[in-house]
């Protein structure tokens, strides 16, 4: 049988979603958990992978169990098994051809800037920032991004593929006492991606004169602004067709 999970996690007590050697990763909590229950080897599969210290509200994986349990016993064995920094939210039975990064139909990411005080119980949560931004000026700078691009400039220099091209359906920047919240909706993200373009936003933030648009057709990432810290960065919602 195959089960689809949605699951959160503190990402910042992780190296990272997917399965290293000799590095503690959400995949692999994951995999020792149901292996434990399946009493056999379990892969799991995710909407997609995020780095170290970034956290997820919504993520999304698929695996087979050969055993027989319903989804409720399922969702409570494994919070049994897991470490208190991952939850398993919701366990449903999908289709045996139903995959959970390739039937994305979008994803939203957001990001957190603590533009006031330095708070230290945040700091592996919100990115603390600490200083002014000139909210108008990233709020007209980041409509930029929407639409269909070729995001090659965004995305981390060792990413090498033939194919950057990407669309962002939304985009939004809020602001309540003083943490920034900035919103992507997109069909799928490059690496480092979402923190490229949070970066490149903060710069302007600053003052600093950048032309999205050229940005976005010189195809180099060294033209785009600097990689945003991790900690602020949240996988929120994964959407299937």
């Amino acid at each position: 049988m195959r089960y689809l999970i949605t699951f959160s996690y503190d990402g910042s007590k992780y190296s990272g979603y997917q399965k290293q050697l000799d590095v503690n990763t959400v995949q692999s909590e994951l995999e020792k958990a149901l292996t434990t229950l399946n009493n056999d080897t379990v892969s799991v599969s995710a909407s997609g992978r995020t780095d170290a210290g970034v956290h997820a509200l919504n993520q999304q994986a698929h695996f087979d169990l050969n055993i027989n349990i319903t989804v409720d016993k399922l969702k409570m064995a494994l919070n049994s098994l897991l470490p208190k920094y991952i939850y398993v939210k919701k366990v449903e039975e999908v289709d045996p051809d139903f995959h959970a990064r390739f039937n994305v139909k979008q994803k939203e990411y957001i990001y957190k800037i603590n533009i006031g005080e330095y708070n230290p119980i945040e700091v592996d949560y919100i990115y603390q920032y600490n200083k002014e931004l000139n909210i108008d000026k990233m709020k007209e700078a980041i409509k930029l991004f929407e639409g269909t691009h070729n995001f090659k400039s965004f995305a981390s220099a060792d990413d090498i593929r033939d194919n950057y091209e990407r669309t962002i359906f939304k985009t939004n920047i809020d602001i309540s006492n003083n943490i920034i919240t900035i919103s992507f909706v997109g069909n799928g993200f490059l690496r480092y991606m979402v923190r490229n373009m949070v970066g490149t936003l903060i710069e302007i933030g600053e003052g600093k004169v950048l032309d999205i648009n050229k940005i976005l057709d010189s195809q180099d990432r060294t033209k785009a602004g600097k990689t945003a810290p991790s900690q602020g960065l949240y996988l929120k919602e994964v959407s299937y067709n």
